[in-house]
């Protein structure tokens, strides 16, 4: 397998977006351009894709837990809502991550996280018009070759590869966002300059998706133990720590 992948690190406002292409020969990955959302998103996107299948790699819930869906479906004001709060506001995958990794991805039932994931699924829609493509979600590897779309969560995969999860979002932690540029560096090709990295921690984590992407093609990260429900609410390709 020869495909485009595009790391995606997703906000509300198309400004803050940072994205990453890189290439995954079968046996690595390559970093080949970096952007900021400042480009124009959907543009970049499907300019890379130049009508070719492509793995999308989002940095973004694409589900709601089921239990929000089915409890909110007969809710009235004033009534109590029977689901414990972790099974209301977070899904299968987010307690999973924690259990694996010990990273608590936000809560898409209830933090504002929610509008990344209407952001992130109104852009994978545009980017499925625009390219013509169906771009379904990914549940394995082997069907990545046609084109397809994941979850993924930098902190995680940054946490299992043994790098800095957290204290480099800021312009004054451009240390440690060399030290994760390092750590790129030694996973996959870095055939790009990495100012924009050390410049940008959005474009940083763009890139962060891309390795995360990488690992799910190799068959390292962990497939859900309830695909039915995974495909209803979601799920964050990770492997486990190195």
């Amino acid at each position: 397998m020869d495909i485009p992948v595009v790391g995606i690190d997703c906000a509300v406002d198309p400004r803050n977006v940072g994205l990453a292409l890189g290439r995954w020969t079968g046996t690595g990955l390559s970093i080949l351009e970096l952007a900021s959302g400042r480009d124009g998103v959907d543009d970049t996107i499907l300019r890379w894709l130049g009508g070719r299948p492509a793995v999308l790699a989002f940095d973004a819930p694409l589900g709601w837990p089921t239990a929000l869906g089915t409890e909110l479906s007969a809710h009235c004001a004033g009534k109590p809502v029977a689901a414990p709060p972790n099974e209301f506001f977070r899904r299968d995958t987010d307690r999973f991550v924690k259990e694996l990794i010990g990273k608590q991805p936000l809560d898409v039932g209830a933090d504002r996280i929610a509008r990344t994931a209407h952001a992130a699924l109104s852009l994978l829609a545009a980017v499925r018009e625009g390219s013509g493509q169906s771009l379904p979600l990914l549940w394995d590897a082997e069907s990545a070759g046609s084109g397809g779309a994941l979850e993924v969560y930098p902190a995680a995969t940054l946490t299992a590869h043994g790098l800095p999860s957290s204290g480099y979002k800021k312009a004054s932690d451009r240390a440690v966002r060399e030290e994760i540029v390092a750590g790129l560096g030694t996973r996959c090709d870095l055939a790009v300059a990495s100012e924009p990295m050390l410049e940008n921690a959005d474009v940083l984590d763009a890139a962060v998706c891309l390795l995360a992407a990488a690992d799910f093609l190799s068959g390292s990260s962990h497939s859900p133990p309830d695909p039915a429900r995974a495909k209803k609410e979601g799920w964050i390709w990770v492997r486990g720590r190195l």
